[in-house]
């Protein structure tokens, strides 16, 4: 297992990728990916039971991860290319054409690591708990994690997922709700309040805890708390307070990031701020 100042210096680096990504084709989503970088390197260097070499489609041993909210694909793609997943150089093609690395994950690609094609916002919940299931079926004891936004969460289907994975008991699901009170078109409190977030998942029959998604130790600690809150007949939601644009000063807490590019200037500002750990691809 890696130190926290290893996973810190990972962090760095995926945040480095995730500009460099979007800003050579002045195309896709900084600002959440920033936001989630803790919680992907968490998930995929300490958490997945997994191994990148052996990916396969079904699944079956290990854990699995499904993006919901596929628009920050930067941040997964740049995680899933530095543990193995497939070659980090391949990072360069992001958003071209004929590249792996659609802007939202796709599997018509067949990228390693990605098993549904997603960013139709509201679905992935729903593969969630069918996963989840089929798991159970199969008396698979490994987990199923899925990370949506909270923007979201105005979408129908999530609710519907979310009342059938509590009244079927679908205990072996471990999903995170990155709250950053963000989406494209200003803060989710002025496009959609959604009021209390905790009350509404414990009343729906979900178990709940919460953490600060930008503290690494924090995440770690509370993907493996949620881990022993397992099989106890509700499944667990985690609601992750994040920023957009973590890590970058002139991106913090702004939804403008949320599908907007850095220009050259802004680029060489932000990448200033993050240190180079792992060699650029």
């Amino acid at each position: 297992m890696a130190s926290i100042a290893e996973l810190k210096k990972v962090c760095s680096q995926v945040r480095r990728d995730i500009i460099r990504m979007t800003s050579a084709v002045q195309s896709g989503h900084p600002g959440g990916s920033l936001g989630c970088t803790e919680y992907f390197v968490s998930l995929y260097y300490e958490i997945l039971r997994q191994d990148p070499a052996k990916f396969n489609m079904d699944g079956i041993g290990e854990d699995i991860f499904f993006l919901s909210n596929g628009h920050i694909s930067p941040v997964w793609y740049s995680v899933m290319a530095h543990r193995g997943f497939f070659p980090v150089k391949e990072l360069a093609t992001f958003r071209k054409l004929n590249s792996r690395l659609q802007g939202h994950p796709a599997t018509a690609e067949h990228l390693p690591g990605v098993r549904i094609a997603s960013g139709s916002l509201g679905q992935g919940l729903s593969v969630a708990v069918g996963a989840a299931l089929a798991k159970k079926l199969n008396d698979d004891k490994h987990f199923i994690y899925s990370l949506h936004g909270d923007g979201e969460l105005q979408e129908g289907q999530i609710w519907e997922a979310a009342m059938y994975a509590a009244g079927k008991k679908v205990d072996n699901l471990i999903s995170t709700i990155d709250v950053n009170n963000a989406q494209i078109d200003g803060k989710t409190t002025d496009v959609l309040p959604m009021g209390d977030l905790k009350a509404k998942w414990t009343s729906f029959g979900w178990d709940v805890l919460e953490m600060d998604g930008n503290i690494i130790e924090e995440v770690i600690s509370t993907l493996k708390k949620a881990q022993e809150h397992t099989g106890k007949g509700k499944p667990v939601m985690i609601l992750m307070h994040t920023k957009m644009g973590f890590g970058v000063d002139f991106m913090h807490d702004s939804y403008k990031w949320h599908g907007s590019t850095t220009n050259p200037e802004q680029t060489e500002k932000a990448l200033a701020q993050l240190e180079q750990t792992l060699g650029d691809y």
